[in-house]
């Protein structure tokens, strides 16, 4: 029996440029969320389904442009595609990439994409398996232009879908007939997009077989991983990485977030053999690692996003973990990048995030 995917939506660092793109400050964006103000800092930029619509929704009240979600993957930087993307541009056909998409999106996130063919045509709708309410419009819009870059860029043709349902109220700017070049209709009874049943047996003409066989079995390892009972402990690291930069977090703040007493959090860690403070500290490496690798963020202000009092406490910290400054562990890290990139391929420009 296979187990649901854990409740995990995944940023990818390219967003948060697009983002900037169009005018909006990522703290901005954060701050109105509700959300970490860490998170655009990230890399592995972790949320809830419940973080991830609250983000959507947010995006969509501060942007000006019409159609943001739509915008957002039509505009899109090609050099920052997860690999879970990537992989579906380099299948033999768009039946074989949308497969392929709907089966390792759960890397990104607990969006299952159901993909029915009925009646000559594939209708494609989403389903969220911790889904708190409503998906906010900018989500629906994301993933049906993902959907629809997938069918354009992979066929190398301008695939138009059959028709659009949408369940919210009709926008009037026209964006979204543009976009897809079909019929849209609005008030429906659920979001689905609809491709000709035709379209699904057009060759990809990137098909690469190779590169296929070589992300698959680290896709589906990736996969397996995610079906992996998450440890108290686990849980406990990914809420302090949350809460840092509000201050140094104690144990019974942590214990409301996961919806256990103090005591029994304590006997849960115990149990596995750590401790809070153990965690902690882990939580802040993991996370200091991560900004320093970003040379953009100043020391001084990743003494704050880990939630220190002042940048001595943190620097002292440092050194007992690595033996040296942060200034040098940059340094150092930054020099073996630079060596090594020339070894980093980027993929073609397959498609959008």
């Amino acid at each position: 029996m296979t187990q649901a995917p854990a409740d995990r939506c995944k940023i990818p660092p390219g967003f948060w440029r697009a983002v900037e793109s169009i005018g909006i400050r990522p703290a901005e964006l954060v701050h109105r969320a509700q959300l970490p103000l860490n998170l655009p800092l990230s890399s592995d930029g972790i949320l809830t389904t419940a973080q991830y619509f609250a983000l959507m929704a947010s995006l969509g009240e501060l942007s000006d442009v019409p159609a943001v979600g739509l915008y957002l993957i039509e505009h899109a930087d090609t050099s920052a595609h997860p690999p879970s993307t990537v992989a579906a541009f380099y299948a033999r056909d768009l039946r074989d990439g949308m497969a392929r998409l709907a089966r390792f999106k759960r890397l990104c996130s607990a969006e299952r994409l159901v993909l029915t063919e009925e009646q000559g045509s594939c209708v494609v709708t989403i389903d969220w398996l911790y889904s708190p309410g409503v998906e906010p419009d900018v989500s629906v819009d994301l993933t049906f232009a993902t959907l629809v870059e997938l069918a354009r860029r992979g066929t190398g043709r301008w695939v138009v879908p059959c028709a659009i349902e949408l369940s919210r109220a009709s926008t009037g700017h026209g964006e979204h007939e543009r976009y897809f070049g079909a019929p849209v209709r609005f008030n429906c009874l659920r979001n689905a997009l609809i491709f000709d049943g035709a379209d699904l047996d057009c060759p990809f003409p990137g098909h690469n077989a190779a590169m296929i066989a070589l992300m698959t079995p680290a896709l589906s390892s990736e996969l397996q991983k995610l079906d992996r009972p998450v440890t108290v402990s686990e849980q406990v690291v990914t809420a302090l990485k949350a809460s840092l930069p509000s201050g140094r977090p104690d144990i019974g703040d942590v214990a409301r977030q996961l919806g256990f007493s103090e005591r029994t959090l304590q006997r849960r860690i115990t149990d596995e053999g750590t401790s809070f403070k153990e965690l902690l500290v882990e939580a802040r490496q993991e996370t200091c690692r991560r900004l320093l690798a970003d040379i953009a963020v100043q020391i001084d202000e990743i003494a704050y996003l880990l939630g220190y009092q002042d940048t001595r406490s943190f620097y002292r910290a440092f050194k007992e973990w690595e033996g040296e400054t942060p200034a040098m562990w940059r340094h150092r890290h930054m020099a073996t990048a630079g060596n090594a990139e020339g070894w980093a391929q980027e993929p073609d420009e397959v498609g959008t995030v």
